[in-house]
C-alpha cells in the first residue's frame, strides 16, 4: 500500500487529487494539506511514502516545504512528486534541487497521475526523464555561479559511477544504461546509488541537477 500525502492550496484540486487516489487499488491517502508549513507538519506526522506538492502555494511554497520534509524525514524519506501548471518552471526546477523526485503537470490525465504515483512510490525517483532534462538544461546555466562557489565533489566517484551519472543525466533509464556500458541493470543501480550517497543527493532527479552544474553534462550537447 502506497501513502500519499496530498498538498495544494486549491480546495477543489486538492479534493479532485485525493478523491481520484483514493479510489485507486494499492494507494491510501494519509492526509491533506492547503500550505507547505501544514505540508512540514503532517509529513512528519503521517510519514507518506509519496507526496504531491504543489509548487506555488501562499506562505510556504513547494521548494521550502520540500526542503524541510526531507531534512525532517525520519529513514526512508518520502519521494516528493511536484505539481505544476507548466514543465519549464523554474520553480519547479528549484524544487528538483532540493531532492524532489521528478514533477508532473496539474493537466495530466488520471493514468498518468496514478503511473507517476506509483513509479516513485516504488522507487522509480525520476518520472518522464527527457522531459526534467529539458528543464534543467533551462535553467542550470542560471546557477553557474552557485554551483562554481559549492561544487560537488565528484572527485569522491569512481570513474563507472561517473559515467552512470552523466548517461543519468542525459535522460537514459536504467536498461538503456545498462545496454551502453554492457552490464546489468542491477549493477546500474549499484552504481547510481552509490553515487549519489556519496554526493548526499536525495532522488535521481537531484543527481541530472549536479550532472549539469557540476559540468559533467552541458546543456545543449
Amino acid at each position: 500500500m502506497t501513502r500519499v500525502l496530498v498538498v495544494d492550496d486549491q480546495f477543489l484540486i486538492r479534493a479532485g487529487l485525493a478523491g481520484l487516489l483514493t479510489a485507486a487499488p494499492g494507494i491510501e491517502v494519509v492526509g491533506e494539506a492547503a500550505d507547505g508549513e501544514e505540508a512540514v507538519a503532517l509529513a512528519a506526522r503521517t510519514r507518506p511514502d509519496v507526496v504531491l506538492m504543489d509548487i506555488r502555494m501562499p506562505g510556504m511554497g513547494g521548494i521550502e516545504a520540500t526542503e524541510r520534509i526531507l531534512a525532517e524525514a525520519a529513514a526512508p524519506p518520502p519521494r516528493i512528486l511536484v505539481l505544476t501548471t507548466f514543465d519549464l518552471d523554474e520553480y519547479v526546477y528549484g524544487a528538483l534541487r532540493a531532492g524532489a523526485s521528478g514533477f508532473l503537470l496539474k493537466d495530466s490525465g488520471p493514468e498518468r497521475l496514478l503511473a507517476a504515483v506509483a513509479a516513485v512510490g516504488g522507487g522509480d525517483a525520476l518520472f518522464a526523464p527527457s522531459v526534467t532534462r529539458r528543464l534543467v538544461e533551462a535553467y542550470a546555466r542560471q546557477s553557474a555561479g552557485e554551483a562554481a562557489r559549492r561544487p560537488p565533489d565528484l572527485d569522491a566517484l569512481t570513474d563507472r559511477e561517473t559515467e552512470v551519472l552523466r548517461l543519468t543525466a542525459r535522460g537514459l533509464s536504467n536498461l538503456e544504461i545498462a545496454g551502453e556500458l554492457f552490464i546489468s541493470e542491477a549493477t546500474v543501480k549499484t552504481h547510481l546509488n552509490r553515487a549519489m550517497g556519496k554526493l548526499s543527493l536525495d532522488s535521481r532527479a537531484q543527481a541530472v541537477v549536479v550532472a549539469y552544474e557540476s559540468g559533467l553534462v552541458t546543456p545543449g550537447r
